[in-house]
């Protein structure tokens, strides 16, 4: 709700105009009451009632009442209200998060069973499930700050390495939110969107308080403090970093409500400072009770003569090539139906929905289908086409093609950073796997150069064995089922990493 008074306009306000004859219609044509008249004729009240035939009650609801409405709602929706812009369709629609595990002895006290720690780990769970298709990293902090998870769309890179974090992994004890908050800056820079920042604590050094709000001012991030102590524990010294939200944690899914909302607050925000996206007109949802007020006209006194000439301009406006495959072809757009799709992610059904030729490569992209969004893109000559052809490329791994359509884009647009970034990215791509090809060829690398002894088995040493493998040894392992096959405990693997982190940074 603060977004929307905070960022609401009309993105065509001159429609606004046409409310006023409207107003003077309905005041030069609507009825005046009986009673008003009377009076100014000096009639008394009792003999009036005597005289008139008929009733004295007057209607509160006249056909020009319903007539001037429906165009009053008409001339908003024509002066397109606005209040938030339409997210790159290229990304996810939902703000990065980063997620600052504290992780320290504290976390492992047990007031709130089984410990604050582990209370943490299930909440950042549920906030992972709610966040369903978004992307979130975790990093874990003590006396130092780690990289645990870099931005990922898949719980199950986060949940193994979530469950094996305790105070043993940390490699230096302390309390450093401040180092936390530099790399989950890092992190975010990584990020096509602007994100936000959840500290998961019990405690903050008040020494760190003017640090977090110089770093988090650079960028303007918001941060967000998910407090997991008891409510008797109370911790001034967040009131003090700037664009920061408290939450504390509960025993039901409010916190975590608290939490989507505020980063979803922040995504709009930064959307909104985005010149590069349009405006999201939503005065469409005004036509369904502008089109209510018109269905009076049809009953039974209430017809207007003049009404026909609306419903005559609304004829001339509807194609011709219309058909109706069903209810909604009579009331959308294909393009209309296509975005409702999109919204909904079922992005193969909006690709087919698309008449728009961006948009259906956009909903083809996102659906996976990058060989149909490259056909499409390929056909349109704008800097928008080339940078999304370059990536559909990249996401077919054809890098080469990739380079050319991002270079496309720049030479249609030379102030187009992303594109810049993309395609020194394909080129690199590029660069290395020409490189590893040629080490293939020739033998380097792999220890068999052109001028080495290799050694065969003609003498027939040894016995030649066939091993023929299972079905099951055919399917690939997912995600969670390859990071359980280390042959290693999960804290033993990030208490190395942690280590080898502090080794680099000192």
């Amino acid at each position: 709700m603060t977004e929307l008074i905070e960022h609401f306009h009309f993105v065509r306000p001159f429609w606004l105009f046409a409310v006023i004859p409207l107003v003077l219609l309905w005041y030069s044509v609507r009825p005046r009451s009986k009673r008003a008249k009377d009076k100014q004729i000096g009639i008394a009240p009792h003999l009036a009632k005597a005289l008139t035939v008929g009733s004295l009650n007057q209607r509160l609801f006249y056909p020009i009442d319903g007539a001037v409405l429906a165009g009053a709602l008409l001339s908003l929706a024509a002066a397109g209200p606005a209040w938030d812009k339409i997210p790159n369709p290229l990304v996810a629609e939902t703000a990065p998060l980063v997620i600052a595990l504290k992780v320290t002895p504290s976390m492992e006290t047990p007031d709130l069973a089984p410990s604050r720690l582990e209370r943490a780990k299930f909440k950042i769970l549920d906030l992972i499930a709610a966040r369903a298709g978004a992307r979130t990293a975790l990093i874990a902090y003590g006396g130092s700050a780690h990289r645990v998870s870099p931005l990922t769309e898949d719980p199950n890179i986060l949940r193994p390495l979530l469950e094996g974090l305790n105070a043993a992994v940390m490699p230096i004890e302390g309390n450093n939110a401040a180092a936390a908050m530099s790399v989950a800056l890092d992190v975010l820079a990584t990020a096509e969107t602007p994100g936000a920042v959840l500290f998961v604590l019990d405690d903050l050094d008040p020494s760190d308080v003017e640090l977090l709000n110089t770093n988090s001012s650079d960028r303007e991030t918001p941060i967000v403090f998910f407090v997991t102590t008891p409510p008797s524990v109370t911790l001034p010294q967040l009131d003090r970093v700037s664009r920061a939200t408290v939450v504390r944690l509960s025993t039901n899914e409010s916190d975590i409500t608290k939490i989507e909302r505020q980063v979803r607050s922040a995504h709009a925000a930064a959307l909104a400072a985005d010149d590069r996206l349009q405006w999201d007109d939503r005065g469409w949802w005004l036509a369904w009770p502008a089109a209510a007020l018109c269905a009076l006209w049809f009953r039974r006194g209430w017809t207007m003569r003049w009404s026909f000439v609306f419903m005559s301009l609304f004829l001339a406006q509807t194609p011709t090539t219309a058909y109706a495959d069903g209810w909604m072809d009579w009331f959308l757009t294909p393009d209309q139906q296509g975005r409702l799709a999109f919204e909904d992610k079922q992005f193969a059904e909006a690709g087919e929905l698309f008449e728009n030729p961006m948009w259906r490569g956009y909903a083809k992209y996102r659906a996976g289908q990058y060989g149909d969004a490259i056909s499409i893109f390929s056909r349109l000559d704008s800097a928008e086409a080339a940078f999304a052809q370059g990536l559909a490329e990249i996401k077919n791994r054809q890098y080469r093609p990739a380079v050319r359509s991002f270079e496309a884009a720049l030479i249609r647009q030379p102030a187009f950073p992303a594109a810049a970034r993309n395609r020194d990215i394909a080129q690199a791509i590029v660069d290395y796997v020409e490189t590893a090809r040629e080490q293939s060829d020739t033998g380097e690398e792999s220890g068999l150069g052109a001028d080495d002894i290799v050694f065969d088995n003609e003498a027939a040493r040894g016995a030649e064995t066939q091993i023929k493998a299972t079905e099951d040894a055919a399917t690939p392992l997912t995600t969670e089922q390859w990071i359980q096959s280390i042959d290693t405990d999960m804290r033993d693997f990030l208490r190395s990493r942690f280590l080898l982190d502090t080794q680099e940074s000192n």
